[in-house]
């Protein structure tokens, strides 16, 4: 029998190496931003699961996936699904959509990974909202059927562009953070971010923006004309829109972003009005987590940097894409730029408590992600992926959806069991001062 501490110094050196290996140049550029991403994991082990993905790859890569075949294995997917990532978004049509909201790990890969990898973070919530195992089953279940059924509807309807989870077609938690994304207001995001200095808007100076010198801002701006060579022909506005009133440095993101650098550009909008100026982001494009171990070099060779595998992928997982999404290169580096949309809200899980009132949320976010898989934009590049995925998935799982789901609802309590278990054991590596280039005290 192993000695139990000799197998958790083992884990806990695969986990520290595998943080390493994926964060080290960013983790030397900006060291105080991963301490900060650490001390965010450190929480609970839901946060350490949304903030190592790479580290979920790294089990899953090797793992026997009976559902994977030559097109069910190379699909666009999310790639870090999890329970918080779904939210609000206004569409290219103007439409308020729910629907998965982050793309910084998008990729080409296996279906499976997206399903388990929400699965095994529903356990996770549902464990620190202390339910059941059977309640959690009960819940994957009833994503996977969600999913399933969603699949199958894209196989046998055509028009699956106009499948969408808005104010008319939901209810509930669903429903009400869609109403609560309805009464933001352009101008109430503009007034938070920016402030009118004589006849014009600037960018507010506020924690985390940071003014450029003029070589800086030339290169920025420089950036910001190639980007605009990336919008698609049928989405591009008249050349007002694209005028640049102020731009800076940004730090400051959430869990998934540390360290990488960031500009904000205030453009002019779709008139000369103040109220309908827009915010841009132009950030550094992240390497996905599950291109670390999907070999295939058709898959990467197809992207010219991570800047363009963002926003190309996000056009392959959206039907009505950002009309403003592109990608530029600044100092040979690879940069994604989108809106910063004033109508996000993302979906509030505090509330959400009994297994009564978190079902029908799970059935939309099965739903929401079987869109994401079946459903593109209509200026998305078929040539990586040039089947109907929908048609491929139905073919592995027609006929099989109980031992379907019952293979991700095992995985589900598996790997959420193998969470609980890193997150103390990465816990003590970041106080004890074990992870290179990031000590746990400064």
């Amino acid at each position: 029998m192993s000695d139990p501490a000799t197998t958790e110094a083992t884990r806990a050196g695969v986990i520290v190496d595998t943080l390493v290996d994926a964060f080290s140049d960013l983790m030397r550029a900006d060291p105080a931003a991963f301490r900060t991403k650490f001390r965010k994991m450190a929480a609970d082990p839901f946060a350490f699961y949304r903030g190592s993905a790479c580290l979920f790859y790294a089990d899953v890569a090797g793992r026997e996936d009976p559902w994977a075949d030559g097109r069910t294995g190379r699909v666009w997917i999310q790639g870090d699904l999890h329970a918080e990532n779904f939210g609000t978004y206004m569409d290219g049509d103007g439409v308020l959509i729910f629907d998965v909201n982050d793309f910084d790990e998008a990729y080409v890969g296996h279906f499976t990974w997206d399903v388990t990898r929400f699965a095994a973070s529903l356990a996770l919530l549902g464990w620190r909202k202390a339910l059941s195992d059977e309640a959690i089953s009960a819940l994957v279940a009833r994503y996977c059927h969600a999913y399933l059924d969603q699949v199958r509807w894209f196989a046998e309807h055509e028009g699956d562009r106009r499948f969408a989870l808005r104010l008319d077609t939901t209810d509930g938690p669903v429903h009400r953070v869609l109403q609560e994304a309805k009464l933001h207001t352009r101008v109430d995001l503009l007034d938070e971010i920016t402030e009118i200095e004589g006849t014009e808007r600037v960018l507010r100076e506020v924690a985390g923006l940071r003014r450029l010198d003029d070589a800086e801002r030339a290169s920025v701006l420089a950036a910001f004309d190639r980007y605009l060579e990336t919008i698609p022909e049928a989405k591009r506005s008249r050349p007002v829109t694209y005028t640049v009133k102020d731009v800076a440095g940004r730090s400051g993101f959430g869990i998934g972003s540390a360290g990488l650098p960031a500009y904000t550009l205030l453009v002019e909008g779709y008139n000369q009005a103040l109220d309908n100026d827009v915010v841009l982001s132009m950030k550094q494009g992240n390497v996905a987590a599950p291109s670390r171990v999907v070999a295939d070099a058709s898959v990467s060779g197809y992207f010219t940097h991570h800047g363009h595998r963002t926003a190309v992928s996000q056009r392959a997982l959206q039907a009505h894409a950002d009309p403003l999404l592109g990608w530029t290169e600044l100092d040979g580096v690879g940069y994604v730029v989108s809106e910063v949309s004033p109508y996000a809200a993302d979906l509030d899980w505090s509330n959400l408590s009994e297994p009564d009132d978190i079902a029908p949320v799970v059935e939309y976010l099965g739903l929401a992600t079987a869109k994401v898989h079946c459903v593109a934009d209509a200026d998305a590049d078929h040539s990586l992926v040039p089947f109907q995925t929908e048609d491929a998935i139905l073919a592995v799982t027609d006929g099989r959806e109980r031992e379907f789901t019952r293979w991700v609802t095992e995985f589900a309590h598996t790997y959420a069991a193998r969470v609980r278990a890193d997150h103390a054991l990465f816990v003590d590596a970041f106080r004890e001062g074990r992870i290179p280039g990031v000590t746990s005290a400064a």
